[in-house]
């Protein structure tokens, strides 16, 4: 138990000292709205790249890893649709909030999911974890973006636009290039790889304080159910549904408390641009996330816990 709690005990100190850093505000909202999108449009993307690229894929070893990333993501964001009628009937959530719990019951904080991996498992859970990476983020911001552009606004969807959002998405780029990379033995020369190497190893960092600054305390003390049923898709049913998969692909080892891991991050906090820009409720989103955050505090170490105890 002790270990899963030093695993998460960095990145959340991280994340609180963000929270702080914003409070006395050392640093305005404005400059941390900049450090966001420097993070997303290139620190990310150059982590992805590096990582990727040296990666040992393995893709036909992990193939059942795959399939059950595949298998979760595919059924949560199921489970999500079916669940718009009854919301809208029982709850009156309209088409903006809607959105917004989709979002956040299916998106992931990959990095977040990397820290941790990279403190359990080093290199190795890296690699299994990359796989994750480019099974889950193309597949997910292709349901949002389309779950944004049908029900945020009512409007007919624009596939043009939807097609055109997913390609110039940093994160996609980034997986796209180390891939092809990783694929192709195509070799980086020397200076652009470590200029990339920089501003990866930045990426963790920067991007667990912007997370902690973005917490909305505000958003917090106004939400309601909406959050809490968020919250509990994302941080509890996820990590059971992967359980399921998991034990229906035999995944086993490393593999599988990677596989668990992944399922029990909290929301990605990207998705609350999609959410301001193509109509969804951007202030659900903030508190979501945040509650997410706050929640994961007590859910994640103690599956991670479980987890490895059931590995043996």
């Amino acid at each position: 138990m002790l270990t899963s709690f030093f695993a998460i005990i960095p990145i959340f100190s991280l994340i609180v000292l963000g929270f702080v850093l914003r409070k006395i505000n050392m640093i305005t909202p404005e400059q941390w709205r900049g450090i966001e999108l420097v993070c997303f449009y290139l620190l990310f993307p150059a982590l992805l790249i590096t990582t990727l690229s040296n990666s040992d894929l393995a893709f036909g070893e992990l193939s059942t890893f795959a399939l059950a990333i595949l298998a979760m993501v595919c059924t949560m964001c199921l489970l999500l649709f079916l669940l718009r009628i009854p919301l809208l009937r029982l709850w009156k959530v309209q088409g903006p909030a809607y959105t917004t719990i989709f979002q956040t019951s299916t998106r992931w904080h990959g990095f977040i999911a990397f820290a941790i991996i990279n403190d359990l498992f080093g290199a190795q859970g890296l690699a299994i974890l990359a796989v994750a990476f480019a099974v889950i983020i193309p597949i997910v911001n292709i349901i949002n973006i389309w779950i944004l552009a049908t029900y945020a606004n009512n409007e007919k969807v624009d596939f043009k636009v939807v097609i055109m959002t997913i390609i110039k998405n940093p994160l996609i780029i980034g997986i796209s290039i180390g891939i092809l990379l990783n694929l192709t033995n195509i070799t980086l020369p020397t200076p652009i790889f470590t200029g990339l190497d920089l501003l990866g190893r930045s990426a963790l960092g920067v991007s667990l304080l912007a997370l902690g600054a973005g917490i909305s305390y505000q958003a917090l003390k106004t939400s309601g159910k909406e959050v809490i049923l968020a919250s509990a898709l994302r941080l509890l049913v996820t990590p059971l549904v992967a359980l399921i998969f998991a034990l229906a692909f035999g995944v086993k080892g490393d593999v599988f408390v990677v596989l668990i891991v992944a399922s029990a991050v909290p929301t990605a906090v990207n998705g609350y641009i999609l959410a301001r820009t193509m109509g969804g409720d951007a202030e659900l989103y903030a508190a979501t996330s945040s509650a997410q955050v706050l929640f994961s505090f007590v859910s994640l170490p103690i599956i991670i816990w479980l987890a490895t105890q059931f590995v043996g």
